[in-house]
């Protein structure tokens, strides 16, 4: 994907979706299959990648609050 075609998450999901159900369907040619198939793999990397960076962002503001309580009970006793 270029920068200028990001997709939110949603986005992507659903167009892995719509991508997932036109291979389902069949009816298309082989090169089609290919095709889609290879968007679906770059879709499915996009979600993949867009769920990390949202774990990683949760895991920071996690690992923040807790050092922050922390810090806040230290106070507490001295």
């Amino acid at each position: 994907m270029t920068e200028s075609t990001k997709l939110t998450y949603e986005q992507a999901r659903e167009a892995l979706g719509e991508v997932v159900q036109k291979l389902e369907a069949g009816g298309i040619s082989l090169e089609e299959s290919i095709a889609l198939w290879e968007r679906g793999e770059q879709l499915a990397a996009e979600c993949q990648r867009l769920l990390d960076g949202a774990q990683a962002r949760l895991d920071e503001a996690i690992e923040r609050s807790e050092q922050a309580g922390f810090d806040e009970d230290e106070s507490d006793h001295g």
